[in-house]
């Protein structure tokens, strides 16, 4: 029914303030003087951190940016008097804002008033803020002064983009202006859109195409602005652009579309190798084949000729392949563990048993630590267990958590190795390794089956369906590693659009960007409903290979910011609404959604299946055949699409006892294959069925549901990770 796949989050109604609050911000009005000694000037001469860097990050009404104008507005009320100046700048400008939303923006003057010399970091926006709430009270000049003003106090500030578009649609000076002075921004970006629409052949076009294609990937245009610079535009692009049309293509997963562009850019090792790789995937072989030697011959040294050199085996005979995989053996110490396995699978192939052992045995011995080693170990172990040998099986998963403890095989060897030891009476060793397994791989689908057998109230496959986690949300967020001080402000108030609009303009270094900017692209990315890329970008920073990029991760690992840029939360009421009137566990839920879309309400997938749940149209209409309360519905609509895929994930239990497993591995490959399977028969518990689930796709998508549940958990349910911490104080 569903199928795993790689929207902006829908704003909230402002409604008007409460009466009490409004009294509240007419008293802060009416009483500060904000001239006056100990005032407002007073605070402007203090650095926004005066009152130290604790009141920056602890500051309260950091609790209140993520909320609506009515749950907020008798708070921010209160801090808007208080004397703590960091408070009170914030809170006044948040204030100010709900009431300028509330088309009440009279009464957000006296608030704005003076603000922008108090609070510098956000003093454009506060002048746009003002000017709007002016233009609201019918003060016209005076709004017309504060925009001359900002024009021309911050004319290098991306703030301005808002008035130069608006400008723009009057006087088309303005727009050119826009583009010549913030061409990365995303109003250039739209004004570069309207004009092509209006007249696509315009004697500008190029440029403007090239605009959208560098910082547009976001825009909906972007895929056919790409394929028409390629393919009309060929004979005028220099090689920067086309890497720039390359990278936009490979982002895109356009691959074999992208491997051609990068031919044509300027030889280096990353566009040698995308274009190698990208000609490669789409099957012409021998073009593919002269690049990647042509890398080799130029780059020999670089980390993506090893990486090339790996992909050309692909391409070749197996007895040619070994000769490349001799090469990256004896240049790249770092891969050498990895072509190393890939020679002893070839020579499996080979007929070449004794050779393959060898070399399997080397792996262990010269590169104990490697992830190769991590797969040999588990590979030993599980052949180990299949001849009943228990205690070498143990053995082989206890080297693998000792020797690669980072190597993810190394979760699953613990996690196989503590089960073996447990049936052998051995509950101490088992335990011991679960703990480990959850201590080192934290995030890993074993750490929640080591859990379940460890005892812990996370729900079995069996039970899970009934658990009802206690949630946490997120209050608050931290400050971004990377970008602006002024793009930080605006991050953790909530001023989402201002953000990702000022983000843009600040990531420069779009096609090589550190680990902080990947990571800040990937949470500026979600805020705008793009959770596929967004959760990418932060997830993908797992992969970079280079020490000083390893060391920023693993720094970056270590917070809470990562993980939940890995599983936010996004469509957390409806979420548990639908998931409380099904009884069904809201954790397990958010898991299969994240799996299924990445969040994206209105995707969908080739054979059809649509939104945040992949419902197929055939399964809805039977669906409402069968329920009387689904009397119309949308698809597309978050609202109905959970209400229909929740309806169905609940009849998939319905139809297995409540065993989530099976439920799980129905919503996927169909009720008639997990039955067939079932009745086959011959596991010895839920975990061999799950090892032994013949669909590879179903065999992943159970570990990625279950393991996205078991994050979530971790994450979101304070006592669940209260004790992972523990255990990994313990196994330090």
């Amino acid at each position: 029914m569903l199928h795993q796949i790689k929207q902006r989050l829908p704003l909230l109604a402002l409604a008007g303030l409460s009466a009490l609050s409004v009294g509240m911000v007419a008293a802060f009005v009416n009483n500060t003087d904000l001239t006056a000694p100990g005032g407002e000037n007073a605070a402007a001469e203090a650095p926004l951190g005066g009152q130290g860097e604790r009141s920056r990050q602890d500051d309260p009404v950091l609790d209140l940016a993520l909320q609506s104008a009515e749950q907020r507005a008798e708070a921010l009320a209160q801090y808007a008097q208080g004397r703590d100046s960091i408070s009170q700048h914030r809170a006044r400008y948040l204030l100010a804002l709900d009431l300028i939303a509330a088309d009440r923006g009279g009464s957000a003057l006296p608030l704005l008033e003076g603000l922008e010399v108090a609070y510098p970091e956000m003093a454009p926006y506060i002048l746009l803020a003002q000017a709007q709430a002016q233009r609201a009270a019918g003060q016209a000049e005076a709004a017309q002064a504060t925009q001359d003003r900002l024009l021309t106090d911050y004319a290098d500030d991306p703030a301005i983009t808002t008035v130069l578009f608006e400008l723009g649609q009057q006087d088309p000076a303005r727009w050119d202006e826009l583009l010549q002075r913030f061409p990365d921004h995303p109003k250039s970006v739209e004004v570069a859109h309207q004009r092509l629409t209006e007249d696509p052949n315009r004697a500008d076009a190029l440029p403007l195409l090239l605009t959208i294609a560098r910082a547009g990937l976001h825009h909906p245009s972007v895929g056919d602005v790409l394929l028409r610079l390629k393919n009309q535009f060929a004979d005028q692009l220099q090689p920067e652009d086309w890497q720039t049309v390359g990278f936009g293509l490979w982002r895109r997963d356009v691959y074999a579309e992208a491997g051609p562009a990068y031919a044509r850019a300027t030889p280096s090792p990353r566009n040698l190798y995308r274009a190698a790789r990208g000609l490669q995937i789409g099957n012409q072989k021998d073009r593919a084949i002269t690049l990647y030697n042509q890398l080799d011959q130029q780059f020999p040294d670089a980390p993506e000729t090893a990486t090339g050199l790996m992909r050309l085996t692909l391409s070749l005979p197996d007895e040619q392949a070994l000769g490349v995989l001799d090469q990256v053996i004896a240049r790249f110490p770092d891969r050498a563990a990895e072509a190393m396995l890939k020679r002893a699978e070839i020579l499996d192939k080979l007929n070449s048993a004794a050779s393959a052992q060898a070399t399997r045995e080397a792996i262990l011995k010269d590169y104990s630590s490697s992830e190769a080693a991590a797969e040999t170990r588990l590979d030993n172990a599980r052949n180990a267990a299949q001849q009943g040998d228990l205690a070498m099986a143990v053995s082989w998963g206890r080297d693998a958590l000792k020797h690669s403890p980072d190597a993810d095989d190394s979760a699953e060897a613990g996690f196989w190795a503590g089960k073996w030891a447990s049936q052998q009476g051995q509950n101490d060793v088992a335990q011991t390794l679960w703990e480990q397994v959850i201590a080192v791989h934290p995030e890993s689908y074993f750490a929640w089956r080591s859990a379940v057998y460890l005892g812990w109230d996370v729900g079995d496959f069996q039970t899970v369906r009934d658990k009802v986690p206690a949630i946490a949300p997120l209050t608050r967020r931290n400050p971004l590693p990377a970008g602006s001080d002024t793009l930080t402000e605006l991050y953790l108030l909530g001023q989402d659009q201002a953000a990702w609009e000022r983000w843009q303009t600040e990531y420069v270094n779009r096609q090589d960007p550190s680990v902080p900017e990947r990571f800040v692209d990937g949470l500026m990315r979600q805020t705008q409903g793009d959770y596929i890329d967004g959760i990418f970008q932060v997830s993908s920073l797992s992969l970079v290979d280079e020490p000083e990029e390893i060391e920023a991760y693993q720094a970056l690992k270590q917070k809470p910011d990562y993980w939940h840029g890995v599983y936010p939360f996004p469509y957390a009421d409806l979420i548990q609404s639908w998931s409380a009137q099904r009884q069904l566990n809201p954790l397990l839920v958010l898991a299969l959604i994240r799996q299924e879309s990445r969040f994206m309400p209105k995707i969908r997938s080739v054979a059809g299946a649509t939104g945040l749940m992949q419902v197929m149209p055939d399964t809805a209409a039977w669906i409402k055949e069968r329920e009387p309360s689904i009397t119309d519905y949308t698809i597309t609509d978050p609202h109905d699409n959970i209400k229909l895929g929740t309806w169905y994930l609940d009849y998939t239990h319905g139809e297995y006892d409540n065993h989530s497993m099976f439920a799980i591995a129905s919503y996927n490959a169909g009720p008639g294959n997990v039955a067939n399977w079932i009745s086959r028969g011959g596991y010895r518990d839920a975990d061999d069925f799950a090892d032994k689930i013949p669909f590879p796709e179903t065999r992943g998508y159970i570990q990625s549901v279950f393991g996205n549940y078991w994050n979530y958990l971790r994450l979101y349910d304070p006592t669940i990770a209260a004790q992972v911490e523990q255990v990994q104080q313990r196994h330090q």
